[in-house]
């Protein structure tokens, strides 16, 4: 029977994402906190920590998933013109902190985010821990997109991207791409779908499948040295 929990800190162990519920559509727990302990524990279950700032802490597990193959993501011919027209750059975590904050503003009427400070200071102890990583798009010195997102063994979960710069987001998603399928990863979980996310190529499947797959790939292994700060070409 399907219903929501709820959870404190001395219980690491979340319910079956498959008891979630339909209506709000994946809503499984409330509770807890932001602990590394915990938020390792819920990604590698298919679980991801969603809620605004006046809500207690909220635990989904959504029905479909929207996700990618690495590798797979649709190029439009005004991306491609645009990566041979201005001179961006790509890196790998040399500014989580900005990205978080940059993909913390609130986006279009907006008034508010849901990446709180509180969401913001528990992905930096993930990320100072070595499992939340970001990659950034700058025009020479100024940082004008990127991205964020947890991994999870051969899986890389999305968790939210920010743009300055008219294509910057897509090009930060298609060096994801490129870095995701060069690094061995198998899965990149992008959470909901979303009419951008169509059109860059997300497609649904099942919780069911999502956590079949998630379990197929989030004991295997990539190379260590992948996330380590450095610069990469879209191409490389």
């Amino acid at each position: 029977m399907n219903g929501l929990s709820f959870i404190d800190d001395e219980h690491m162990r979340f319910p079956s994402p498959e008891l979630a519920l339909s209506d709000p559509n994946g809503l499984l727990a409330i509770g807890g906190s932001l602990h590394p302990n915990r938020l390792r524990a819920a990604y590698y279950d298919g679980i991801f920590p969603w809620f605004n700032a006046e809500d207690p802490i909220l635990w989904w597990s959504p029905d479909p998933r929207a996700i990618f193959v690495p590798g797979e993501m649709i190029v439009s011919r005004s991306l491609k013109k645009s990566l041979r027209k201005l001179p961006w750059r790509i890196t790998l975590n040399q500014a989580f902190a900005d990205v978080m904050a940059g993909c913390a503003q609130p986006r279009n009427k907006q008034k508010e985010t849901w990446i709180t400070q509180e969401i913001q200071l528990a992905y930096l102890e993930m990320h100072s821990q070595g499992y939340a990583h970001s990659l950034e798009v700058w025009l020479e010195n100024r940082l004008v997109g990127g991205l964020y997102g947890m991994a999870v063994g051969q899986v890389f979960c999305g968790e939210s991207m920010f743009h300055r710069e008219t294509d910057a987001s897509k090009i930060a998603m298609l060096a994801l791409h490129r870095h995701l399928q060069r690094s061995g990863y198998q899965l990149l979980d992008a959470q909901v779908m979303n009419p951008h996310l169509g059109s860059l190529g997300a497609k649904e499947v099942s919780r069911s499948t999502f956590l079949t797959l998630l379990k197929l790939y989030r004991d295997e292994t990539v190379d260590e040295t992948c996330w380590h700060a450095r610069e990469v070409t879209i191409g490389e």
